[in-house]
């Protein structure tokens, strides 16, 4: 019961059980001047366990002990007993911050303090710089950790005059262990100090090290914009690799589809060479229509190597060409013939355009030959075809003379119009034939 923490934490599970016998005892007092004693010493050993907790780290049990020291000291004796004030001051300062109560704490700092003992002086600076680091204020940390320094360094410079102090406080036994407690103290508060510093370089350290992560950060950043130019300038290089082959491709596409052409145009040569070794007419008449497929798929396989899109081709652009080389073969002279062609903007891919082409080179053909008689003049022809996305429409119609009436029972002995039949079922479609008033109407739809 000497009144310093050290002392009580040290034997605390024995003067506890001295301090409860002592209270139990409170009540014999009789004097005013008894009971004022022991109401002050009750509030001191109240001090001394809140203190005890506070060094085992019990905070939460140290709170209510040195608050009730506080209330108990003041209400009894101020002034005398006014250093034991400050100390439970600043513990419950330090249990509200290493709660994390930092208003509470802040209140407790603020309280004005008459401090006496450097000891005090430096715990209040050094809890407010733990303060200070929580709520991030580092200009306020530093400054008082810098007040400490000074202390410190002022210490340090006194510290043989200290040492004259302790060797003369040892002459006199009463003052022995007070001065036992004081360089004790002080070794402490100076340990504390040194403790923040510490604490002070290990944050210095975790910046540099923070910084250095940020560093090689940075320099992955660094590699990956290097590997992905790297990448890029790669695909760049398989790009053009690919254009090339691609380029290579259509080349060697337009090839084929030239010497397709020459070779069809071959096979009609050779069909006009038979043609003229022929005496039949129906031979005559049937070499004369093979060659006119022959030219017609000829002139698809010319317009492929032609055009920049191999994949498809432009049907009014054919459609046109086609009819002139129908008309070229099979026109008389006297006839007066006007032919319309919408299919403007309609395309189509080789697997539809050669059984269209075919398609329209027998009716076209068949319209020369059949539907205008030499006393049919103001012929007309209208070839319409219209594509909505994956369906299409195709139309062909004359104002020639009709159909026989016998049409029916001679489209299956018809060479041509089995020919067109087979050609419409690739196109996944069925012909229709319309008779009417002023001639014939061909249509079918596709896909």
């Amino acid at each position: 019961l000497d009144k310093t923490t050290s002392t009580a934490l040290t034997n605390f599970s024995k003067a506890k059980g001295y301090i409860e016998v002592y209270l139990n005892d409170m009540s014999s007092v009789k004097t005013e001047s008894e009971i004022i004693n022991g109401n002050l010493l009750k509030g001191i050993i109240d001090g001394n366990i809140g203190k005890c907790y506070v060094q085992m780290g019990q905070f939460d049990k140290a709170i209510p002990y040195l608050e009730t020291s506080i209330s108990t000291i003041e209400e009894n004796n101020i002034g005398r007993t006014s250093s034991e004030v400050n100390e439970n001051v600043l513990a419950l300062a330090e249990c509200h911050l290493r709660m994390d109560r930092l208003k509470i704490a802040k209140d407790y700092l603020d309280i004005e303090l008459e401090l006496t003992k450097t000891s005090q002086i430096i715990k209040k600076n050094r809890l407010f710089a733990a303060y200070y680091d929580r709520t991030g204020d580092f200009e306020n940390q530093a400054l008082y950790l810098k007040k400490n320094v000074r202390i410190r360094d002022s210490l340090e410079v006194n510290e043989s005059s200290i040492k004259r102090q302790q060797i003369a406080a040892i002459i006199s036994e009463e003052n022995l262990e007070d001065s036992r407690r004081m360089i004790n103290l002080q070794k402490l508060e100076m340990e504390q100090t040194r403790s923040d510093m510490a604490a002070m370089d290990e944050r210095t350290n975790l910046v540099f090290i923070s910084l250095i992560f940020t560093l090689l950060g940075f320099a992955g950043l660094v590699f990956a914009y290097l590997k992905s130019i790297k990448n890029q300038r790669l695909i760049a290089e398989q790009k053009h690799i690919i254009e090339n082959a691609l380029v290579e491709k259509d080349s060697l596409l337009k090839e084929i589809h030239h010497r397709v052409k020459n070779n069809l145009q071959m096979v009609s040569s050779l069909l006009s060479l038979q043609t003229k070794n022929t005496r039949s007419k129906a031979a005559i008449e049937a070499l004369e229509e093979g060659k006119s497929r022959v030219k017609a798929m000829a002139l698809i396989h010319q317009k492929l190597y032609q055009n920049d899109d191999l994949s498809v081709i432009e049907m009014q652009g054919y459609i046109e060409s086609l009819v002139n080389s129908v008309q070229s073969v099979f026109k008389k002279g006297g006839h007066n013939i006007n032919i319309t062609i919408d299919a403007e903007g309609v395309e189509l891919d080789i697997d539809r355009a050669i059984p269209f082409g075919l398609i329209l080179n027998e009716l076209v053909s068949n319209s020369f030959k059949y539907a205008f008689p030499e006393d049919k003049n103001n012929g007309k022809i209208y070839i319409h075809l219209r594509k909505n996305g994956d369906q299409g429409f195709f139309e062909y119609t004359d104002n020639g003379i009709g159909l026989p009436d016998d049409t029916d029972e001679r489209t299956n002995s018809s060479m041509g119009i089995r020919l067109m039949n087979r050609l419409v079922n690739q196109l996944q479609s069925t012909l229709n034939i319309d008779k009417t008033t002023e001639g014939v109407r061909f249509w079918f739809n596709f896909k």
